[in-house]
C-alpha cells in the first residue's frame, strides 16, 4: 500500500530535513548489488566509520543475539553473521547516528534499543531466526519520525514528553492537529528513502492505526508478522520499564496478535517471561 501524503503534508515535508544515507551505507549498498560482494570491502567500509562499527559490535554481542563467544572485530562480525545479516544492523545504527542529538531523546533511544532487542528475541521464539537482524532494525527504526519531528517543529518537546511518560496511543492525532503531519508518516518517508523493505515501511506507517488492520489487506503477511512482533516487543519493554506489559496499546491488538500467530495464553506467557529475563540482563 502506498504512503498517502496530502498536498499540505507535501509542503511541510519540503521544509523538513530528512537525513541522507551516509557514504558508508551507500558504498555497502553498491557492493551488495554485485554478483559476488566483497566481504573485505564491506568490513573495511564499516570499520572506517567508528560510530557505526562500535554500535554494530555492541549489538551483535548483546542479549538479543545470545552469542557464547564475543565478536571483537567488524571483519569477524561480517564473517560470522554474513553480509545479508550485517547490512540491516548497519542501516539501523547509521540512521540513529544521522538523526539530530537532543538530551530529550536519551530516554527515547534507550527505549528504542530495548524494543529492537525484544523484536530480535521474539522472532527467535516464534521460530523465524532469519528475521532477527531485520527485526532489530525495525525495532530501532519504528519511531524514527519522532526525532525528525522534534527537529522540525517548535513545541514538539511537549508531545515527546507525553509520549514517553503516558504512551503513544493518541500522539499521531495530536501531531496532526498541531503540526498537520505525524511521526508515523515522517518515519515511513524516512524508511522509504533509506531503502528499507516495503513490509517494514508499511509497519512503520500503520503501527499506531491497528483498528481492522489484520483484515484490511493494507499489510502483507510479512508485514502483519512484523507488526505482531513489534507490538509484543513494545509490550515487553513497558513491562520491564514500568512493570506493566498490558498497556492500552497492547490490549487493543492482543487477541488479534494471538490469533494471527496461532499461539495461546500459555505460549504468550512463556515468551514474555523469557524476553523479560533477557531484557533485564541487557539493562544490567
Amino acid at each position: 500500500m502506498a504512503i498517502v501524503i496530502t498536498e499540505q503534508e507535501k509542503k511541510i515535508l519540503a521544509n523538513v530535513k530528512i537525513p541522507p544515507r551516509p557514504k558508508a551505507l551507500v558504498t555497502i549498498n553498491e557492493e551488495m548489488k554485485k554478483p559476488e560482494p566483497s566481504i573485505q570491502v564491506i568490513a573495511d567500509t564499516i570499520s572506517e566509520d567508528p560510530s557505526i562499527s562500535a554500535s554494530v559490535l555492541f549489538i551483535v554481542n548483546s542479549a538479543a543475539y545470545r552469542r557464547q563467544n564475543v565478536i571483537t572485530s567488524i571483519h569477524q562480525a561480517v564473517m560470522t553473521l554474513g553480509i545479508k545479516r550485517v547490512f540491516p544492523l548497519v542501516k539501523a545504527v547509521a540512521l540513529k547516528n544521522s538523526l539530530p542529538e537532543n538530551h530529550l531523546l536519551t530516554t527515547f533511544w534507550d527505549t528504542a534499543s530495548l524494543v529492537a532487542s525484544a523484536c530480535s528475541m521474539y522472532v527467535r521464539l516464534l521460530e523465524r531466526p532469519e528475521l532477527v537482524d531485520n527485526a532489530y532494525m525495525m525495532g530501532l527504526f519504528h519511531n524514527a519520525g519522532v526525532p525528525v519531528m522534534l527537529q522540525a517543529f517548535d513545541g514538539y518537546d511537549l508531545i515527546l514528553h507525553k509520549g514517553i511518560n503516558e504512551g503513544w496511543e493518541d500522539i499521531c492525532e495530536m501531531e496532526q492537529k498541531q503540526f498537520n503531519t505525524s511521526h508515523a508518516l515522517l518515519g515511513a518517508v524516512l524508511a522509504k528513502q533509506w531503502k528499507l523493505s516495503t513490509p517494514m515501511v508499511d509497519v512503520i506507517y500503520y503501527f499506531h492505526e491497528v483498528d481492522g488492520i489484520f483484515e484490511s489487506g493494507e499489510l502483507s503477511n510479512l508485514g502483519l508478522f512484523l507488526l505482531c512482533v513489534l507490538k509484543l516487543a513494545r509490550s515487553s519493554v513497558e513491562g520491564v520499564l514500568k512493570n506493566n506489559p498490558d498497556t492500552p496499546e497492547w490490549l487493543l491488538v492482543r487477541e488479534q496478535v494471538l490469533e494471527y500467530l496461532e499461539i495461546d495464553e500459555l505460549h504468550l506467557d512463556d515468551m514474555r517471561e523469557s524476553v523479560s529475563e533477557l531484557l533485564q540482563a541487557e539493562r544490567e
